[in-house]
């Protein structure tokens, strides 16, 4: 099985195509994304003025999440922007993303890749919002605040932001994977050992099974893959608006 340096699968690889390759992680992202959009078309068809069908009703709550979320966070006048459905399509995705580890499936975000990627984008939001708010000559003078010999150390910190926001998602959905895995395989094995010492054919055969790794690995998951998703979903999102409505000088409203 031949892996990419953040381990996904290569499922595709062409040197002949340009160096063209297809790594779990890509097909499991354009899998989740279709979830999504599939999932909005089935909530959102057939929309009435006065909602008497439940998936409109769930619809409209997903909503009046994000747009709380939204105008608590960034402020009102963020709310009737893009930003709301960017938020919220981030999240999903994010979360769908996390989760898709418990249908077996590589979990995108367990790529460093993807949430750099998002980090990036994030990161050009920032940019965009600081020209917009200060113009080009006062982006290029904060690298210079509050005096010039500073401006190393604020072009570190200005990169620092996107790698800070890759690595902390990346990091904590990997490490859940790595502990779960690790604690199932010790489980196993001490399974092995304990139940081999029983007695003729009933050890060799109880040694076989990992009785002593059945439960606690999915409680586990419980933290691992839905509280942490969750979690890290949401720290993500609300650090892209933390960082996005402070570069255009605008705090929750």
């Amino acid at each position: 099985m031949d892996l990419d340096i953040t381990g996904a699968k290569i499922l595709i690889s062409k040197p002949e195509w340009g160096g063209f390759m297809l790594t779990e992680t890509v097909v499991v992202t354009w899998g989740v994304m279709l979830v999504l959009i599939l999932g909005a078309w089935f909530l959102t068809r057939d929309l009435q003025v006065h909602p008497t069908k439940k998936r409109q009703i769930v619809a409209e709550m997903i909503v009046g999440a994000f747009d709380n979320l939204v105008g608590t966070n960034m402020g009102a006048r963020y709310v009737s922007t893009w930003y709301l459905p960017f938020i919220g399509a981030l999240f999903c995705l994010s979360l769908g993303c996390s989760l898709s580890s418990l249908v077996g499936c590589y979990a995108p975000t367990s790529d460093l890749s993807t949430v750099l990627a998002w980090a990036l984008l994030v990161f050009a939001l920032i940019t965009y919002n600081k020209i917009r708010s200060g113009g080009i000559l006062g982006y290029l003078k904060s690298y210079t605040d509050p005096i010039p010999v500073m401006t190393p150390f604020n072009i570190i910190g200005e990169i620092a932001t996107p790698v800070s926001m890759a690595f902390r998602h990346f990091g904590n959905i990997a490490s859940g994977s790595v502990i779960t895995a690790l604690i199932y395989g010790g489980l196993s094995a001490l399974s092995g050992l304990v139940l081999g010492l029983l007695p003729g054919a009933l050890g060799e055969t109880l040694s076989n099974i990992p009785i002593f790794a059945a439960g606690i690995p999915a409680v586990l998951s419980l933290y691992f893959d839905f509280f942490s998703s969750f979690l890290q979903a949401f720290i993500f999102c609300m650090l892209t608006m933390m960082y996005v409505s402070s570069a255009a000088g605008d705090g929750a409203q």
